[in-house]
């Protein structure tokens, strides 16, 4: 069970870096619990698809990792944290302490990364993955303001360019490894929702960045031309490289 020292707050940049034990072994738990009033979509083996969540815990386990109940597990290391109620479980064998952080304009993102099993995501062959296994590349998203269902999911699309992108630049040769996962987080919206359109002067002037009450209007993009997208995809893409620097060798 990790060590309980929950600590609660809104900012990614703030998850606490807590410890289970596995096989024996002492290993990473990274926590973030924004609490209530959070949409999240993600591609996570807990929490996965779009719904209210409020926590998000990255689990460290080891190679090899075998256990055919990691939901189960994973629950296990939420509840042990502190954690109650819906949130997000992910696993990898990367090491989770290692994990790199970036920022854009409000957007947060934080990567672990170990890229040993890689690949392109359009090799031929058929795959082969049955049961889930842990995340190799895990991406954390955090925006402050709201998004529709369809621009959670373009977030989603734009975060996995923009790890591509810096995979790429890295000489990795790859688009991936095949059990990357992925895990944005908006604000849920209050009051009616209003979509809302690109703002005359969004992204050169800052007043037009935000609302008096931005938590009403529901932002309908996020592609990496977007203005929120474009934070997405620089955020991930500075973390991606990070993360991944000194595991790509010539």
């Amino acid at each position: 069970m990790p060590t309980r020292t929950l600590l609660t707050s809104t900012s990614l940049a703030d998850a606490a870096l807590l410890t289970h034990t596995e096989r024996g072994h002492e290993l990473p738990l990274l926590v973030w619990a924004p609490g209530p009033g959070h949409r999240m979509v993600s591609s996570a083996v807990l929490g996965g698809g779009i719904g209210e969540r409020a926590w998000v815990v990255n689990a460290q386990v080891p190679p090899g990792y075998d256990r055919l109940d990691p939901v189960a597990h994973l629950r296990d290391l939420a509840a042990g944290a502190g954690l109650t109620g819906a949130g997000v479980g992910l696993m990898t064998a990367a090491s989770v302490a290692d994990r790199c952080h970036a920022e854009d304009g409000g957007v947060r993102a934080v990567v672990t990364a170990g890229i040993g099993v890689r690949g392109w995501a359009a090799a031929p062959g058929v795959g082969g993955v049955v049961l889930p296994r842990p995340g190799t590349i895990n991406i954390i998203v955090s925006l402050p303001v709201p998004l529709t269902d369809a621009a959670l999911v373009n977030a989603v699309a734009t975060a996995t360019e923009a790890k591509v992108q810096a995979l790429v630049e890295l000489g990795a040769d790859a688009s991936g490894t095949p059990t990357d996962a992925v895990c944005v987080a908006a604000p849920t919206p209050i009051g009616p929702r209003t979509e809302t359109g690109p703002r005359a002067g969004a992204g050169t002037d800052p007043r037009a960045d935000t609302d008096t009450d931005a938590h009403t209007h529901v932002e309908p993009f996020a592609g990496p031309r977007s203005l929120w997208g474009a934070r997405v995809a620089r955020a991930v893409h500075g973390a991606t490289r990070a993360a991944c620097a000194g595991l790509v060798t010539p």
